[in-house]
C-alpha cells in the first residue's frame, strides 16, 4: 500500500466516524460520502438499539443518538466482531465521554442489559466436576454462565417511568444465569446469598469453609449460617447455577480451620 493511499484511507475513516470534526479527503462526491456516513452509523446504532432497548427508551431518542454518535466517533473497539460491540459500549459508558447528564445510573443499566446477551452467547465449557458431590465437604463450583452482580442502582426497575436521581442506601444484588433450557434468568439475592456466590466464584474452598468465613465477617456463630447456606447451595445446584463440586478436592485452609469455632 502506498503512503498516499494510506493517508487517504485514514482521512476517509476519520471523516466517516466524526464528520463534524474531520473534513473528507478531496475528490469524493458529497452524495457518496453521505451514503457511507448513514450506512456505517446506522449499522452501529441499529446493533446497539437491539442490544440496549431499555437504555434507548429511558434516555429518549435525541440523547440516545447523541450518545451512540460519541461512541462511534471516540471509542476504539478492541474487537472487529459485531456480537462483541455491546461489551465495548458498556466499557465506553464507564468513561467520562460516555456520561449523560441526569443519568448517573446509565453505565450500570447498560451492563444489566448486556449481561443477558453475554450469557446467551457464553460458550465456556463447564470445568470437571462431581454433579452429586457434597456441597459442604467438597468445593462447590459455580457455572460459567451464572454471575452474581451488585449494582448501586435498582437497574431492574429503571425505565422511562423511573429515572432515579439518588442511589438507594442498599445495593441491588442479582443473580443472572442461564437455565437448563438456555433461557437467561434474573433473581434477587439476599446479602448472604450474594456474598456466598461471590466467594464461591472467587476462591476454591469447601462449602463449609465459605460459610465459616462469612460467619466471621458477620460476627455470628458459624452454626447459624449453615442451614441457610446448605439450602441455598442445594437450590442453586438444582437450578444449574452450581455445577456440583470440584473433581479434585481442595483441602480446607488450616488457618481458617484454626480461627473457626
Amino acid at each position: 500500500m502506498s503512503e498516499r493511499l494510506r493517508r487517504q484511507q485514514f482521512a476517509l475513516t476519520r471523516h466517516l466516524r466524526d464528520p463534524n470534526r474531520y473534513p473528507p479527503p478531496p475528490g469524493i462526491e458529497e452524495r457518496r460520502l453521505r451514503v457511507y456516513r448513514e450506512l456505517l452509523f446506522g449499522s452501529i446504532e441499529g446493533l446497539l438499539a437491539g442490544g440496549f432497548p431499555v437504555v434507548r427508551a429511558t434516555l429518549g431518542e435525541a440523547d440516545w443518538r447523541a450518545l451512540v454518535r460519541r461512541f462511534y466517533a471516540a471509542h476504539r473497539c478492541a474487537t472487529p466482531l459485531f456480537p462483541l460491540v455491546g461489551g465495548e459500549f458498556v466499557d465506553f459508558l464507564q468513561r467520562p465521554r460516555g456520561r449523560v447528564r441526569g443519568a448517573p445510573w446509565l453505565a450500570e443499566l447498560a451492563h444489566y442489559e448486556w449481561a443477558e446477551a453475554a450469557l446467551l452467547s457464553c460458550d465456556d465449557a463447564a470445568p470437571a466436576h462431581r454433579a452429586d458431590g457434597d456441597l459442604l465437604d467438597g468445593v462447590p463450583l459455580l457455572a460459567p454462565w451464572a454471575w452474581p452482580l451488585a449494582y448501586r442502582w435498582p437497574v431492574h426497575e429503571i425505565g422511562p417511568a423511573l429515572r432515579p436521581r439518588r442511589a438507594p442506601a442498599a445495593p441491588t444484588l442479582l443473580l443472572v444465569h442461564r437455565d437448563r433450557d438456555g433461557d437467561v434468568r434474573f433473581a434477587r439475592l439476599t446479602p448472604l446469598s450474594y456474598r456466598l456466590l461471590a466467594a464461591v466464584r472467587a476462591q476454591p474452598r469447601s462449602g463449609a469453609d465459605h460459610l465459616r468465613a462469612l460467619a466471621v465477617e458477620a460476627g455470628a456463630p458459624a452454626e447459624s449460617w449453615f442451614a441457610e447456606g446448605r439450602a441455598a447451595l442445594a437450590q442453586w445446584r438444582d437450578q444449574g447455577v452450581v455445577l456440583g463440586t470440584a473433581a479434585e478436592a481442595v483441602p480446607p485452609s488450616s488457618a481458617i480451620a484454626r480461627s473457626r469455632p
